[in-house]
């Protein structure tokens, strides 16, 4: 139906006979001659329509309206260029000629559009018409790069010796962390699928079963309240290998990233990345996913204030805690508005409030503050040369647990740098490894052990002894992630892979025979028949996307997403199914109760 898609001519195609087909992006009357930028999945070519060409075609395309289908033939001519007149269009790659129309058909005709393409709109309104919305050329663009990104994983991979192999979408439910989508089976009555959360334990599997190389383009799901960067349902680069260490799978995808950057937008980037611990990383930026391109470090005072009257402070020494700040070099300017909102953010994130000193001067007496009156001139000398304050700065507290007040700065930190507007216009892409992250987190609340990852992580070999003699606290895994400009973009873990030291990380997290068993019986009779060292890692395909596409959602790098409640609002889903299906499936729905009506309607 076409010679040539709509980015495909140029000046050396002129004088040849072409057939375009697509949608009208425009049309323009210019004196009775119409202008028509017709566009495919690949670009824009202008077509002109006159009478004197064909009186027929001339006069159809002034019925010619946006997103209509139509074929055209006609000759590739120059675009008028004088001293005096230049028609051509440096924006677009054919913007040097265009197709003087011959014969013109209407394909198909388009009814007026709910929204306009080249207009922001809503994003409810862009997801009820997404047929329409992936017309647009920024969202044709990401679909593209998200293929290239597919594609050039396969091909690292393949490269490597990786076999790519599917694992069951009906699956088991097992506590691995979010809340599972379960599927009622027809053939057993009253049992469950559970659609993956990921394929853990099957790609482990796989490694037990000799593969030695696996990979997957793995379709995930999680019940879990939603995000920018979170779908219920997702996709993820899904990686394991035998006879591997940690430098292994790091130095793996290291590789892949640099590839994928290169081959989608022409990107170089480092050939290995910077790694840092978890501890590290939460001391230093109050996060174990930190954006490392501006600076606001969390600096450590607890010497500082070691022997201070200030009781707030003193007291939360005492009773093990930390205090900590960070200073926001030529910010003493805030306002009493952002200085609130600054207080909102850290009280949702667990602290009392948000203690601040506002540097108008080099010197104590000209800092604006509701606490310096409460600090000794020799404490304000060392604030001041630990700090490093200067006029012009704004110092920001934190004080209370170690792990709350990180995370509380670490949330601060990145709202000022919004507030400064940091990271405007900034493209420096700041790659990291984040490693040894904790292997256990205590519930006190349930009075339990929790896996920080997932219970088939490994601790590091100098911990190992102490999870098998149950000594819990302070285990470190052997689990990193890869981080770029503050976003994970995956993680992975060295497995465990020996039966004893599974049982014993079930024991810490307190599952029963019972229910080892139940739940894992298949991998822990596995693991005794010459299981391999083993390690992997899995990358949020979605997230990978958004950021080589520079987008802020990851909803603009999927084809069809759900919104942030859930819900495909095209197909209108979830919905209520027929009676008779459920009855199929042994289930019964409780009944919605009725509105209660107003007085005046009863």
């Amino acid at each position: 139906m076409r010679t040539h898609h709509c980015n495909e001519l140029r000046s050396s195609d002129i004088g040849s006979t072409v057939t375009l087909i697509g949608w009208v992006q425009s049309a323009r009357d210019h004196g009775g001659v119409i202008f028509t930028d017709l566009r495919d999945r690949e670009g824009l070519t202008q077509c002109v329509f006159h009478p004197e060409e064909n009186a027929e075609a001339a006069k159809l395309s002034h019925t010619l309206r946006q997103e209509d289908v139509i074929q055209v033939v006609g000759l590739v001519a120059a675009r008028l260029k004088t001293d005096d007149v230049d028609t051509t269009n440096s924006d677009i790659a054919t913007g040097e000629i265009e197709i003087v129309v011959k014969e013109l058909k209407i394909v198909n005709k388009a009814e007026v559009l709910p929204f306009q393409l080249d207009k922001e709109v809503h994003e409810d309104l862009r997801m009820k018409y997404r047929y329409l919305d992936m017309r647009r050329p920024k969202m044709a663009r990401n679909m593209k790069l998200r293929h290239r990104i597919t594609k050039t994983t396969r091909d690292v991979l393949d490269e490597d010796g990786f076999l790519e192999i599917e694992t069951p979408i009906l699956s088991k439910s097992t506590p691995e962390g979010a809340r599972d989508f379960l599927v009622p089976s027809r053939m057993h009555p009253g049992s469950f699928y559970a659609l993956p959360q990921a394929p853990q334990q099957y790609k482990q599997l796989l490694m037990v079963g000799g593969i030695e190389k696996y990979f997957q383009i793995a379709r995930c799901f999680r019940d879990e309240d939603l995000r920018a960067d979170r779908q219920p349902e997702f996709t993820q680069i899904d990686i394991e290998a035998s006879f591997v260490n940690q430098d292994d799978i790091i130095g793996l995808i290291e590789k892949l990233m640099g590839r994928i950057f290169k081959e989608s937008i022409n990107a170089d980037i480092p050939a290995s990345f910077e790694r840092i611990t978890y501890q590290d990383a939460m001391n230093r930026f109050g996060s174990d996913k930190p954006d490392t391109r501006f600076g606001y470090e969390l600096t450590e005072l607890d010497a500082v204030f070691s022997t201070t009257k200030f009781k707030v402070f003193s007291s939360i020494l005492k009773s093990g805690g930390c205090i900590k700040a960070i200073n926001a070099k030529g910010f003493a300017g805030i306002s009493s508005g952002q200085v609130d909102k600054l207080t909102k953010l850290a009280i949702e994130a667990g602290a009392k409030g948000l203690a601040y000193i506002q540097a108008r001067g080099e010197t104590p007496d000209t800092w604006r503050s509701p606490i310096t009156k409460l600090f000794t001139e020799q404490e304000l000398a060392d604030l001041k040369e630990a700090m490093n304050i200067e006029a012009g700065d704004l110092i920001l507290f934190g004080a209370g647990d170690w792990e709350t007040v990180c995370d509380v700065l670490g949330r601060v930190r990145l709202k000022v740098a919004e507030y400064q507007k940091i990271l405007e216009d900034n493209t420096d892409l700041n790659f990291l490894w984040v490693t040894e992250f904790p292997l256990l987190a205590y519930d006190a609340e349930d009075d339990k052990w929790n896996a920080v990852h997932h219970p088939f992580t490994r601790p590091v070999p100098e911990d190992e002894e102490k999870l098998r003699k149950g000594e819990l606290e302070g285990l470190r895994a052997q689990a990193y992630d890869v981080v770029l400009n503050g976003y994970e973009l995956g993680g992975g873990s060295i497995r465990i892979h020996e039966a004893d030291l599974q049982e014993a990380m079930f024991d810490a997290l307190g599952v029963t025979p019972e229910e080892k068993v139940e739940m894992f019986g298949h991998i822990l009779d596995a693991f005794k028949y010459g299981a391999p060292p083993h390690g992997g890692v899995a990358l949020g395909l979605d997230r990978v996307s958004m950021l080589v596409a520079g987008e802020e959602s990851i909803r603009e790098v999927i084809a069809f997403p759900k919104n942030n409640k859930g819900s495909d609002i095209m197909s209108d889903s979830p919905a209520e199914v027929d009676f008779k299906q459920l009855r199929e499936l042994r289930i019964q729905t409780v009944a919605k109760k009725p509105q209660a009506q107003p007085d005046s309607a009863k």
